[in-house]
């Protein structure tokens, strides 16, 4: 039993490294093209007037996000920290895609060269690991306080 929680563990170090390696790359690909990252976002809808705010707010998030993930006493709250970001993401390309004839992508790096729907089942995917990245820190974290407490 104990060797399925450290497989556990070890899953969830996995997803955390995933969505640091996700959050570093596409900050600082924001970051090294803040120019044109900020006329990207002044030609989305709904977000224009917010641009330059949104600009800095989303890469310094990102990568406070990926800080988090790299302690393990942070790890849960980075990992409810993607989730969220991920599902403002995906909400938002989901309601621009229904609502505007077309989205400029301001994704950074290689995520920009995905189509939208390549894109969403790319930001699903993660939330998914997110998900599972909670549930399984959860479980660890009610195991060890147990432990504590019978010791």
């Amino acid at each position: 039993m104990k060797l399925f929680h450290i497989h556990k563990n070890n899953v969830v170090v996995a997803i955390a490294i995933l969505y640091i390696i996700l959050f570093v790359y596409t900050a600082s690909s924001k970051l090294m093209h803040l120019g044109v990252f900020r006329l990207r976002l002044e030609r989305m809808p709904y977000i224009a007037p917010y641009a330059q705010w949104i600009s800095w707010g989303i890469p310094f998030l990102e990568l406070v996000i990926a800080g988090l993930l790299l302690f393990h006493g942070y790890r849960l709250i980075g990992l409810y920290g993607s989730l969220v970001l991920m599902l403002l993401f995906t909400g938002y390309i989901i309601a621009v895609l229904q609502f505007s004839n077309s989205i400029p992508c301001s994704c950074g790096g290689v995520v920009s060269a995905l189509g939208w729907k390549d894109h969403i089942l790319l930001n699903i995917s993660f939330m998914i690991l997110a998900l599972l990245g909670i549930l399984w820190s959860k479980k660890q974290n009610n195991i060890q306080a147990t432990q504590k407490s019978v010791q």
